[in-house]
Parts: structure tokens; C-alpha cells; sequence
């Protein structure tokens, strides 16, 4: 039978306290958190406990990736096997390691990396994010050329045809704000160290363009449907090559989930904490099935549903 699924891996925003826990449970997901604490150098799992380091980018990012890549090394133990993936934002780097173009160690130390430097950069040059809900891109990139000023704002993610989320100086964040209040446009202020994928982020890029160039990429196992195009790719040097410009550029997930859609996906399957990616699934590609696995038990029912 043809392999019509796709594994997805959430990003920044979908952690949660004790979110390890679940992997810990599993003796294959337990060896990825082991391997993560390792190159942190410090207990991955306990640290999960601790609220306020949780809501560090320095910290979640790493986190998240280790927990994402456990999901998928459990469902690949059962068997399961996937002919495309895609990562929102730093899920992507999850996305990279199941498609085998970096390693799980390699991946962890560039995030580490990425999660220090968007977090100094957000310190540096302030900034912050807000999900405009009912909105399209479009839309909502007309609503930031009216609110800018002079700041910086833009769409930083394209996540469905009804939800983007817009990014920028805190001032121009505001005005964008109180113009949708007066169209009756839900705003939702983001809890962020920074305004994510847009030029404020740029103290970021040296120090992970650093990291990139000292690790080895491999032609992906199949396809990733990567954040800066939306497209999927299959070459080694164009996914490197993109996750250089990955921290500045909007997150293009709709795309992604279209290009999968038009690639023959009709299964997703949310591999880590969460399921926004599985909400978003439904939303851009109706009639897909979208599946969350947030726990070795969920990754046995996917298998074997009874």
C-alpha cells in the first residue's frame, strides 16, 4: 500500500510543564532525552519541571526538539513510516533529523545555538509577536503597512487561511493591535522573548550560520517541506541553505502543508507536545486526517487503534 502520511513537529509555543515526562516512560524515547541531556549538559527531563526556564527560548527550543524527535523515534520503532515531513519554525530541525540530513546530536547543538542567539537578539533589539485570528497573509500584511510607521512589523506566520501571526517593534505591535480592535479583528498578544522570523532577529543569524557550516547534511530520506518557501525540498545544500535565512523569514506553514497535500499527503501525524499542527491540518487541507502522538500510548494507538 502506498505511504500517503507525513510527519509534522510543532514548534516554540507548544511546550508544556513536564513535558518529557511521556518520553521518559518509553526505553527508545528515553535514550533521544538521555542524548539530549548529554549535549545540554544538563538533565533535560527534570528541567522540564521548572516553569520559569521552560519560558526561556534559550531552554524550550532545545527542549521541544529533543521531545519531537522522541515522539518520532517511537513511532519508528513501531514501524511506521512516512514518505514526507515538515517542522513549524524550529520543528523543523526535527523534520531534518527524521529525514536523516543531520543528526539528533548535530540538530541539538545547532538549536542550542539558535535558542541562545534569538533570545540575546531579542534583549538586544526588542520586539514581540501577535496572532491575528480571522485574517488571511494578505489581509494581515496590508493591516502592517498601515500600522508600521517607520517600525519594523510584518507576517511572520502564515499558518492557515484564517490565522496568521504578525511580528515587530513593540510600538508598531501596538498599533497593529489597536487597529484591530477598532475592525473587530482578534489580536492575541504572544508570550515571546522576541519578534521571531522577522529583521529584528538579524543578531541571531552569524552564530547559527557558524554552526550550520560545521555540520554535515546528507540528501534527505524524503522530502521536507521547508519554512522559507513552503516548497519541498530534497536537496541537502538548498534545506542548509534556507535555514540560513530561517530566523528572519516568515513561516510559511500553509504552503508546507499544501505542498505535502499536493505530494499525495493525506495523513498527518503531530509527532511531540501539542496539537496545534493538527488543528492547522484540518483547517488548511480539509479532509485530511491529522493524528496527535504526544505520548508513547498515543504512538501505540496510531499502530494498532482499537
Amino acid at each position: 500500500m502506498e505511504n500517503t502520511s507525513a510527519v509534522v513537529f510543532p514548534g516554540q509555543g507548544s511546550q508544556s510543564i513536564s513535558m518529557a515526562d511521556a518520553w521518559a516512560r518509553h526505553h527508545v524515547s528515553k535514550e533521544v532525552l538521555d542524548e539530549a541531556s548529554s549535549v545540554l549538559g544538563r538533565d533535560l527531563i527534570a528541567d522540564c519541571h521548572d516553569e520559569s526556564l521552560l519560558g526561556t527560548t534559550a531552554f524550550a527550543q532545545p527542549a521541544l526538539l529533543a521531545c519531537d524527535v522522541a515522539a518520532f523515534r517511537v513511532l519508528a520503532s513501531l514501524g511506521v513510516r512516512f514518505s514526507g515531513a515538515a517542522g513549524h519554525s524550529l520543528g523543523e530541525f526535527a523534520a531534518l533529523v527524521a529525514a536523516e540530513v543531520i543528526s539528533f546530536s548535530d540538530a541539538m547543538r545547532i538549536v542550542i545555538v539558535r535558542g541562545r542567539e534569538m533570545q540575546r537578539a531579542g534583549e538586544e533589539r526588542p520586539g514581540t509577536m501577535s496572532a491575528l485570528l480571522g485574517v488571511g497573509a494578505e489581509d494581515a500584511a496590508a493591516l502592517c503597512d498601515e500600522a508600521r510607521g517607520g517600525d519594523v512589523l510584518l507576517v511572520a506566520n502564515e499558518n492557515s487561511p484564517q490565522q496568521v501571526v504578525i511580528s515587530g517593534s513593540v510600538p508598531a505591535i501596538e498599533r497593529a493591535e489597536a487597529l484591530c480592535t477598532s475592525r473587530k479583528i482578534r489580536a492575541v498578544r504572544l508570550k515571546v522573548a522576541g519578534a521571531f522570523h522577522s529583521p529584528l532577529m538579524d543578531p541571531a543569524v552569524a552564530a547559527i550560520d557558524e554552526e550550520l557550516d560545521n555540520v554535515l547534511f546528507h540528501p534527505p530520506k524524503f522530502p521536507v517541506a521547508e519554512n522559507v518557501t513552503g516548497e519541498l525540498i530534497d536537496d541537502a545544500g538548498e534545506l542548509r541553505k534556507q535555514l540560513r535565512r530561517h530566523v528572519i523569514s516568515p513561516v510559511r506553514w500553509e504552503k508546507c502543508a499544501q505542498a505535502l497535500q499536493a505530494a499525495g499527503i493525506d495523513t498527518f501525524v503531530e509527532a511531540g507536545p501539542g496539537d496545534v499542527l493538527t488543528k492547522l491540518a484540518k483547517r488548511v487541507v480539509p479532509g485530511a486526517r491529522a493524528v496527535t502522538v504526544g505520548s508513547p500510548e498515543a504512538a501505540a494507538a496510531f499502530v494498532d487503534p482499537k
